[in-house]
């Protein structure tokens, strides 16, 4: 079958990547894609959030199917034109993509149906958001409540931090998404990140990764778009995952059934394992980058026809397979990030990886300046590995990385390091 995949990041780099290993696919078109899709796919020079765009061109190539990406074209509703042009695509509808484009409306779903998650707040004006930041005390968490490239969210420490954020969103720092925000209560433990595939009635766990959403070593610096990601975790245990699918899963895609707006595609949820259990951070719809190219490294399953099957409501009778070898990426960004950087600098050395095991190198924000490979954006690429422990990943992801001649980007150097401190009994 024919595919159009919409989005030009490493996320759907390591999608173009997995689908051109089924048997089941013929041409695989990417819109607009970057140079590393294009080693596998058809770049068509439309934008992920040009509706109409794509349309035409799943029209113009008749595609079988298309997959959606990145979510502001989810947002906006472009799995609902597709549907009405007739042409099968996996992703929530405008209505229930609103899991991701309002946070308010996610916490307000949990409210009604008793899902775990944080305390809070909704607000339209800085004034009352203030003085209900300051009975939670502090750190305390603002958030826009529309989509901000995942950058909307302030933790503030103290009650001047939490009134600059709130300023900040209020005048406009995250655009329309700031023109409501939420307050909520700082959680305490640790991260997980856990999809499912959903076809609307149904769940199918795709399992969990845990990202570094910190800029610097150590989890310190400001939030960003994920410097890194691994994946399986001995976080994620059985009992956890059946606690996460009866408690937030299953009763989010049940309301959104009973509400008339049933979920098809990929839902990420961000979790916190607090000593309370699982609380929901935010939803998210669609994979997540840079868990999705971890994901991807482990499934050993053909990927496209659980996406189709999800997309046309027939998962009752999918399974996939998955290895239990370990995946770890690690993002190369332009220095500066998640400030201002530049674009245009040349990137070099991606061929002096032969020989390396198992090292993938997943393009996110790169293009052809003539027959020079260059950076065009904050997070540019995800080099990833698999191997037996998170130790050797993390060993051959940065055997990778110090053979890429690129002095204008940076990376993290400690990906993995809660995990390998359980691997080594010290965590």
């Amino acid at each position: 079958m024919d595919v159009l995949l919409v989005g030009s990041g490493a996320r759907e780099h390591a999608l173009a990547w997995k689908l051109r290993q089924s048997p089941l696919l013929g041409r695989l078109f990417c819109a607009p894609g970057n140079a590393g899709i294009a080693a596998v796919a058809e770049c068509v020079a439309v934008a992920a959030d040009d509706l109409d765009g794509l349309v035409a061109l799943a029209r113009e190539k008749a595609v079988d199917f298309v997959l959606i990406g990145p979510e502001a074209p989810l947002v906006a509703g472009l799995a609902d034109r597709m549907a009405a042009a007739g042409i099968l695509a996996l992703g929530p509808g405008l209505a229930a993509a609103r899991l991701e484009g309002s946070k308010g409306f996610v916490k307000d779903l949990c409210r009604a149906h008793q899902i775990p998650t944080a305390d809070y707040q909704r607000f339209k004006a800085p004034a009352p958001a203030k003085a209900y930041a300051a009975t939670l005390g502090y750190p305390v968490v603002i958030k826009a409540d529309g989509l901000a490239a995942g950058k909307g969210v302030v933790i503030a420490s103290n009650a001047s931090e939490a009134s600059q954020a709130i300023d900040a969103m209020f005048e406009g720092a995250f655009g329309a998404a700031g023109q409501q925000i939420v307050v909520e209560e700082f959680l305490e433990g640790e991260e997980l990140s856990f999809f499912v595939l959903s076809d609307g009635e149904r769940a199918l766990a795709l399992g969990a990764a845990q990202d570094h959403k910190r800029v610097g070593d150590g989890d310190l610096g400001p939030n960003t778009g994920g410097m890194g990601a691994y994946s399986p975790t001995s976080l994620m245990t059985a009992g956890l995952e059946n606690e996460v699918m009866g408690r937030i899963v299953k009763p989010t895609i049940a309301a959104l059934a009973e509400a008339g707006t049933p979920y098809r595609g990929v839902l990420f949820a961000g979790l916190m394992l607090t000593q309370g259990g699982p609380k929901l951070i935010e939803f998210n719809c669609r994979f997540g980058d840079p868990e999705c190219q971890v994901l991807m490294l482990r499934l050993k399953s053909d990927l496209l026809p659980a996406l189709v099957a999800a997309a046309k409501g027939e998962l009752k009778n999918v399974a996939l397979d998955w290895s239990n070898e370990v995946a770890l990426t690690v993002v190369l960004a332009a220095k500066g990030y998640p400030g201002s950087y530049l674009k245009g600098t040349p990137i070099h050395g991606l061929d002096r990886r032969g020989g390396l095991t198992d090292a993938f190198v997943f393009h996110a924000a790169t293009s052809m300046n003539g027959d020079q490979l260059v950076a065009s954006g904050g997070r540019v690429l995800s080099v990833s590995a698999r191997a037996t422990s998170v130790r050797e990943a993390q060993a051959r992801a940065y055997a990778a990385i110090d053979r890429i001649d690129w002095p204008e980007g940076f990376c993290r150097r400690d990906i993995g390091w809660r995990a390998i401190a359980r691997e080594q009994g010290n965590g």
